[in-house]
């Protein structure tokens, strides 16, 4: 019985380290008023995206998602396809970033129509960089920044709803415009 509840402690304390080094060592979220962290990758197409360059005619909104073609990531996406004509008005370039690779991207912009790029985060820097990651797995989590153009974070949105970050980054856009 002894040895048994010490390979069980000795578990649970592997176990928490390595926890803690994840929290120790991940990301943090970026806040509101922060500078961006300048990244960059590549779109569906295999060509480089870079969020410097279109910070220079831009401001961005750079979302993250979990996975393409699952319920709420489309709904999102098809959300913002519909509200780009506005967004475009506004001067917002909406960026769209998952974990998944170019091929997954480009058959989820042709099935959905998509009509803004989405980035192939597959090592996860680009996540890691936005403390996005989703804890335990490797996939991004919903979080969606708001950048302005001299690389500023004008709004974030850190819920996994959907419709919470179309309607939060819809008034974010509509307070940047007003300033």
């Amino acid at each position: 019985m002894r040895k048994d509840a010490l390979k069980w402690i000795t578990g649970v304390g592997i176990a928490l380290c390595a926890w803690l080094a994840v929290q120790l060592y991940a990301a943090e979220t970026p806040k509101m008023g922060a500078k961006a962290p300048m990244v960059e990758g590549k779109n569906q197409d295999g060509k480089p995206w870079s969020l410097s360059k279109s910070l220079k005619s831009h401001t961005v909104l750079l979302y993250f998602y979990p996975k393409d073609d699952t319920p709420g990531c489309t709904k999102e996406a098809c959300g913002l396809r519909d509200r780009i004509g506005e967004l475009k008005k506004d001067g917002v370039e909406v960026v769209g970033v998952s974990r998944d690779n170019e091929s997954s991207h480009k058959s989820f912009i042709a099935k959905f129509n998509l009509n803004f790029p989405l980035i192939a985060d597959v090592d996860g820097k680009i996540t890691e960089a936005y403390g996005a990651q989703m804890t335990g797995k490797d996939l991004s989590r919903r979080v969606s920044f708001l950048i302005r153009k001299d690389g500023t974070i004008a709004h974030v949105t850190d819920n996994p709803k959907a419709d919470v970050h179309l309607d939060e980054m819809k008034q974010a856009v509509g307070n940047l415009k007003a300033r």
